[in-house]
């Protein structure tokens, strides 16, 4: 199924009310402030209000959706950065 994901990745937001995403891999988690995606260039997570999924293409990797988006921020899985981390190898 993943083969079809296109690597590239896209993100078309208009009004700030309507969002289609392209190279999305998963759906990780979604709720009415928050949907976080797993795409072709990292976790991207989008908050917002009264936040809805639309469709999503597994085949082709594509997501729509809408409310009062505040907020696209990409996040990494870096771990050991913090100065605790450091501290307690």
């Amino acid at each position: 199924m993943e083969e079809n994901i296109r690597k590239s990745h896209n993100i078309i937001v208009e009004d700030r009310k309507k969002f289609t995403l392209t190279g999305v891999k998963d759906v990780l988690s979604f709720d009415e402030n928050a949907i976080m995606l797993e795409t072709a260039l990292g976790k991207l997570s989008v908050k917002g209000e009264e936040l809805k999924l639309g469709q999503f293409d597994t085949q082709k990797g594509d997501v729509s959706g809408s409310g009062k988006i505040y907020a696209l921020v990409y996040t990494t899985d870096d771990v050991g950065g913090g100065f605790f981390s450091r501290l307690f190898k």
